[in-house]
């Protein structure tokens, strides 16, 4: 018998158009829209869920979260269990997630080998980035090789920390991408200017948390978006994804290289750095909660960011989830700032504070809002046409808000598996309050109600 599920009366939300109507669920697929005053034929014997009027939307897609990173002196607090199950309370229900550095010279396959066992209990369908921390042929030779068999068609590149590559190795990266159709993504932060005013705070004795955001200055972000964007181009237009765009500084660089006709150029930012600002840094015990690279910036930095959005001069709004417990991992750092684990959690509340500052507020429209948390994401990173929409054949992966829900966001509500929230006492209008993930009602009012492990690995193919 075939599963079917019909969910009448609700706001429907693409990332075209906002109509009103019921959509039929069967065998996991939409298989049927009905729009509002068009007949309304639902099966004999189909489970109903009346929306009545609340908002539904595509399920999230977030491409950027580090579950079960394993940072050497820590390891983040939410694993693939704890973490897509928050996620999935937030209506998001697929992820691609960043793999941590592996041993020293590891082969590329070394990480995905390992987190295929990671991600083994997680509860919605996810992917992983292939992650390059040294270049040789080899490592170019896998890409194509990981491409094949495990369907990784995205990598990441770091400018900066331990494994952080030089010019000339992004660039082979970068060719051998523009090659394959691989998607390059980079952490873009200049890694002299960082080196040089951490030693600066560490000779002065200014190690508490309030030197975070001046030890990793706009400038060093602007200056490595400019250099990453301009060796794909010297690589053939390769394709270019700047993670985490924190300031009005790379925001300036990325319109500047856009506006100079390159293509194959894109771009994320975070919840984070249209809601937070750097002044909390200046507790020096708080502060380590929002220790997190790029740092927090200024109010007029969240203010250009909306505007990006709202300007489609951004194409996605990824998390950067990673905690670490404040009351123990966070702590490392109470005299030296650098000694913090980098990270903070948000994945549970994403589509959330979207909704509710974007589109609530009026920055966003309700398209612009699905464009931004799955539609982009999804074909970006080679999940779409089957994720990121409302669409006849999809997967039905569906997230139901309340529009007008008010509510006070709470750490001691959230599933993330972590001991604080970096959003504790927003006030948010619009609430999640039921996902659906291959036609599963996987979460509804807050409850969990899916099993560990019924989500997917998936394969992906090179964006077009």
């Amino acid at each position: 018998m075939k599963r079917r599920l019909y969910i009448a009366g609700a706001r429907i939300g693409t990332s075209r158009e906002v109509f009103s109507g019921g959509l039929l669920l069967e065998e996991g697929r939409i298989a049927r829209i009905d729009r509002e005053g068009e007949p309304c034929r639902i099966p004999e014997g189909c489970e109903t869920v009346d929306a009545g009027g609340k908002v539904l939307l595509p399920g999230g897609v977030d491409v950027h979260t580090h579950f079960d990173l394993d940072v050497g002196f820590a390891r983040a607090s939410d694993d693939f269990y704890t973490g897509t199950v928050a996620a999935a309370c937030g209506g998001t229900t697929a992820v691609v997630d960043h793999m941590a550095f592996g041993p020293k010279g590891c082969a590329l396959s070394h990480q995905v080998e390992v987190y295929r066992r990671l991600a083994e209990d997680a509860v919605i369908d996810y992917g992983f980035h292939g992650v390059i921390q040294h270049v040789d042929e080899q490592v170019l030779a896998d890409m194509a090789v990981l491409l094949e068999n495990e369907g990784i068609a995205s990598h990441k590149v770091y400018m900066t920390y331990d494994y952080g590559l030089g010019d000339e190795e992004i660039l082979r990266v970068l060719e051998r991408a523009a090659e394959l159709g691989l998607t390059i993504c980079a952490h873009c932060e200049n890694d002299g200017m960082l080196r040089h005013f951490r030693k600066r705070y560490r000779r002065q004795g200014k190690l508490s948390a309030r030197y975070h955001p001046l030890s990793r200055p706009p400038q060093a972000e602007a200056e490595a978006v400019f250099r990453f964007l301009q060796l794909a181009r010297a690589a053939g237009d390769a394709r270019a994804y700047v993670v985490h765009l924190s300031s009005r500084e790379a925001l300036e660089t990325l319109a500047f290289v856009r506006e100079g006709g390159q293509e194959n150029v894109f771009a994320e930012t975070c919840p984070q750095y249209l809601l937070l600002e750097d002044s909390l840094y200046d507790d020096d015990r708080e502060g380590l909660k929002y220790i997190m690279s790029p740092p927090l910036r200024k109010g007029a930095d969240r203010e250009v960011l909306w505007d990006a959005l709202g300007r489609d001069a951004l194409d996605t709004v990824g998390t950067d989830h990673c905690p670490f417990f404040f009351a123990t991992q966070k702590q490392r750092g109470a005299k030296d700032f650098t000694q913090c684990p980098n990270g903070a959690p948000g994945v549970e509340l994403r589509y959330a504070l979207l909704f509710s500052e974007g589109y609530r507020q009026g920055r966003l429209t309700l398209p612009q809002l699905v464009r931004l948390c799955a539609t982009r994401p999804a074909q970006l990173f080679g999940l779409a046409p089957r994720k990121g929409d409302i669409a006849v054949g999809a997967d039905a992966d569906l997230v139901l808000f309340d529009p007008d829900l008010r509510w006070t966001v709470s750490g001691d509500s959230l599933h993330e598996n972590v001991d604080y929230t970096p959003y504790e006492g927003l006030c948010l209008t619009g609430k999640p309050v039921m996902t659906i993930a291959g036609g599963e009602v996987l979460v509804k009012e807050g409850t969990f109600l899916g099993r560990k492990g019924r989500g997917r690995y998936v394969k992906r193919t090179p964006a077009t």
